[in-house]
């Protein structure tokens, strides 16, 4: 396989799935709300998408395998996505720990083969994602609150998350349509592994040791990405400020740093990202801490 074209089509898989430093062209945006990821695209993927296509049960076995022998979970396969000499298989885990996740399976372009037996993933990305997983399994009536509580800001305010379609098309990580979760202690590592060690570990485990095992406030990052409801409307500074109060007055919500993203109604089609030059991100070095 190509190592620097391999890099670089990782590079563009991380931009695509929450990653900033996308330019974003203007034919390739569609309204959110319109938005199922169908359209989402790597660099020099075209041929590749193809032999996919043609090859797709038997990358989508390798693929299930893949998560089961290596991460003890079984997925269900939502996208494939050609890129430069590969695949990248977007997956969702069924049950809990829930997560989405990507893999790749190389492709010979020029015999027109997949290499099954050779399925990778970008190093941390799947383990970022069970962290999300089992951190959502422990503190699961946090991860309850936030969600009824994003549900709540999109009826109170002129505002809207992504799709679900394009969530588990697109996205990687502990994803819904209104956020995304990442981790940056080895605590979680060690969650990790008390999951694979046994699959049955319960919430109450899990809390426990995460309780007895402190993480920095810092080491949980939770961002909100959301756009603008209507179309031809720009990101709203008051509407911004309003909800960032919301956040920081509300209690019962998972332990983090909070990081708010505004964007207007666009989303680029080919990269799933709706990050512009007048989205609204001031809570990106300010972050509200929530304890």
């Amino acid at each position: 396989m190509d190592t620097e074209n391999t890099k670089s089509s990782e590079k563009e898989t991380v931009a695509a799935t929450g990653g900033h430093g996308i330019a974003l062209k203007t034919e390739n945006l569609v309204s959110v709300q319109e938005y199922s990821g169908e359209e989402y695209a790597l660099r020099n993927g075209e041929e590749t998408d193809k032999i996919a296509e043609a090859n797709r049960d038997e990358i989508e076995v390798a693929v299930k395998k893949f998560f089961s022998e290596k991460y003890k979970t079984e997925v269900i396969v939502h996208n494939l996505v050609g890129a430069v000499d590969g695949v990248s298989v977007f997956v969702e885990s069924v049950g809990e720990p829930h997560f989405h996740a990507f893999a790749i399976v190389p492709i010979d372009v020029q015999n027109k083969t997949v290499k099954t037996d050779s399925v990778w993933s970008q190093e941390g990305q799947i383990e970022n994602a069970l962290s999300g997983g089992l951190f959502a399994m422990a503190y699961d009536e946090e991860i309850a609150n936030l969600n009824n509580f994003m549900n709540q800001i999109t009826k109170e305010y002129p505002v809207v998350g992504k799709t679900k379609e394009a969530v588990e098309k697109t996205d990687s990580g502990y994803s819904t349509p209104y956020y995304y979760m990442s981790f940056f202690t080895d605590i979680f590592d060690h969650l990790n592994s008390m999951y694979l060690e046994n699959q049955n570990v319960s919430k109450e485990e899990l809390r426990n040791f995460l309780d007895e095992n402190k993480f920095e406030t810092e080491a949980v990052k939770i961002t909100i990405n959301l756009f603008m409801k209507e179309k031809d409307v720009e990101p709203d500074k008051v509407t911004y400020s309003q909800i960032v109060s919301e956040i920081e007055s509300m209690n019962g919500l998972p332990r983090g740093a909070y990081t708010l993203l505004l964007h207007d109604n666009l989303i680029n089609s080919k990269y799933g990202n709706g990050l512009k030059d007048n989205s609204i991100e001031e809570t990106t070095i300010n972050e509200i801490m929530k304890e």
